[in-house]
């Protein structure tokens, strides 16, 4: 029923602009037809002449005044379009458009979108201070897959690339970053692996790796192998394993050490780093084979040792896994300590959220059940829920309702783009199909978060504006035989297309005028009759009931 309701109001606003957008054009016409008329034709209009004057005038016009009339017409429309067109260009939209939103729109009842988006903005998370934040920052993705046992055996069944260059790029500067320091050229085979951290071919850095491991043993050295060589995801874990008995060593010897100088401290800093992905990615290798148990262990554990490292977000695979399991009260304690105004949000803490909510109501929704009684308490929030993970990032629920093929998740993703979304839904989808009706619920709901968003879209709502740069970010994140997906999509305001399609009506009739003079000059005559016959009607009505000394008295005037 609030759908309903929602869309209706939509409806409403919408017609209303078209009425006041029509109104002004339509007297921004017929005021330069009324000076065309006074000072190129002469035309008396004093307010005493009878309306048979006027239909003398009319029968009397020649075909020419018609081709005139219609050109002149046609060229008004004509500049009027090509201001609003550039207009459009410049600003995001038209003119008209935004001069009866602000002026001619609170005369007939309108509520004002500004003032709604900013007490939304508010109370939501449109935080004023996040927008000097980059816009488009690449994140590294939480869930993302092993090259050589998912990857590469992608690759090796299709031909196709899944990774970009640009994503691999971002993933070599990332492990230079936490899997080196500058200490390394003390230790040969650090130094080693400090090379082949910069290494482009991925033989070369196997090879490396191997180099490394001949000297002693090196945490980071399994790390590549084990990343890259091995083929299956049980050889994975076998290697980090080994990693992980290597990197804890060294872990605790830089402890030791690292309030000894700013050089032990960048290497305990760096031996943490590889401490915690040892960790986690053991922790993904147990969930991939099955041990979703030992993975939430792993992953809890992890979150309490290292409570600071929030730049690797475990907690988002603690909530897939914590799905797996169904532990839904145990998602929801998650959701709660990340869930949070002061937080940087992602599509999988929105969109989990909202099946939290869904997972209460889907089961028994209808879409003409609910439509009839209307929304329950329970059902509104579950709505709500959705329309504020849409919002967050509109592309998933494509994904999700398989209106648009998944391909594999990139290694780095951009927040509220089509490479996040890409992430969850390749992860999340099985969550959804299993909470029965959940599917059904967002098939009903998601569209009408679009209605809800301020004009023009990138406003925002309940968060801040949409980036009007992740198409680009996302088609240098992921492969190009993906269909990148594309928000929010500038339609052309109503009132350019309504000048445009006006325009090249009126050019049409003075074409026409001019080709066949005598036949178009009938069809005018016609049209202007049945236009003013309801005005003689009603002037005879008036006539005939007013006294005739009154009417000579009034046409005085």
């Amino acid at each position: 029923m609030a759908e309903a309701a929602t869309a209706a109001a939509g409806f409403l606003e919408q017609l209303k602009s078209c009425i006041v957008w029509s109104w002004t054009y339509l007297w921004t016409v017929w005021f330069f037809i009324v000076l065309f008329l006074v000072y190129v034709l002469r035309v008396p209009l004093r307010i005493n002449d009878n309306l048979s004057t006027v239909s003398m005038f009319l029968n009397t016009l020649t075909p020419k005044f018609y081709v005139a009339l219609t050109g002149t017409s046609s060229l008004i429309s004509g500049l009027i379009l090509i201001f609003e067109w550039w207009y459009f260009r410049k600003y995001g939209t038209s003119f008209i458009e935004q001069v009866s939103v602000s002026h001619l729109r609170p005369l007939l009842g309108g509520v004002d979108n500004n003032s709604s988006n900013n007490s939304n903005s508010s109370n939501g998370d449109s935080d004023s201070n996040r927008q000097s934040v980059s816009e488009c920052k690449v994140w590294r993705n939480p869930l993302n897959l092993f090259r050589g046992a998912e990857y590469n055996r992608y690759t090796w069944v299709t031909g196709r690339e899944p990774l970009t260059y640009y994503d691999m790029n971002l993933s070599a500067q990332d492990h230079q970053t936490f899997f080196t320091c500058d200490s390394d050229h003390l230790r040969p085979a650090d130094a080693i692996m400090q090379k082949a951290w910069r290494e482009r071919n991925p033989q070369a850095r196997i090879s490396a790796a191997h180099e490394a491991l001949e000297i002693n043993e090196c945490a980071t050295a399994y790390i590549l192998l084990a990343e890259e060589e091995a083929t299956t995801i049980a050889e994975a874990e076998k290697l980090f394993k080994q990693a992980l008995k290597a990197g804890d060593g060294c872990y605790r010897r830089s402890q030791q050490l690292q309030h000894h100088g700013s050089q032990y401290e960048a290497q305990h800093r760096r031996d943490t780093n590889v401490l915690v992905y040892i960790k986690r990615r053991l922790a993904m290798c147990a969930r991939r084979l099955g041990r979703t148990r030992e993975a939430v262990k792993m992953m809890r554990d992890l979150m309490k040792e290292f409570p600071l490292l929030s730049m690797f977000n475990i907690h988002e695979n603690l909530l897939e896994a914590l799905l797996e399991l169904q532990a839904y009260a145990d998602v929801q304690a998650v959701l709660a300590k990340y869930d949070d105004i002061s937080l940087p949000k992602s599509a999988t803490i929105c969109y989990t959220a909202a099946l939290l909510k869904a997972r209460a109501v889907s089961d028994k929704f209808s879409p003409e059940a609910a439509s009839r009684r209307g929304l329950s308490t329970a059902e509104m929030n579950a709505v709500e829920a959705i329309h504020r993970a849409v919002e967050f990032n509109p592309h998933v629920p494509k994904y999700l309702l398989e209106m648009k093929s998944l391909i594999l998740p990139p290694e780095h993703i951009l927040k509220r783009g089509d490479s996040e979304a890409i992430a969850y839904a390749f992860f999340h989808l099985a969550h959804w199909k299993r909470v029965e009706g959940a599917l059904n619920l967002l098939h009903c709901t998601w569209e009408g978060t679009f209605r809800m968003i301020p004009y023009p879209l990138e406003k925002g709502h309940l968060f801040y504006p949409y980036p009007i740069c992740t198409e680009t970010a996302d088609r240098e994140l992921l492969p190009s035989f993906h269909e990148v997906s594309v928000y929010p999509k500038k339609e052309l305001p109503f009132f350019i297309l309504f000048t445009a399609g006006l325009c090249s009506f009126t050019a049409m009739l003075a074409l026409l005028t001019h080709q066949f003079p005598e036949l178009m000059g009938v069809f005018a005559k016609a049209f202007l009759s049945t236009l003013f016959a309801p005005v003689n009607f009603v002037m005879e009505k008036v006539e005939s009931i007013l006294p005739s000394s009154l009417w000579h008295q009034l046409t005085r005037i």
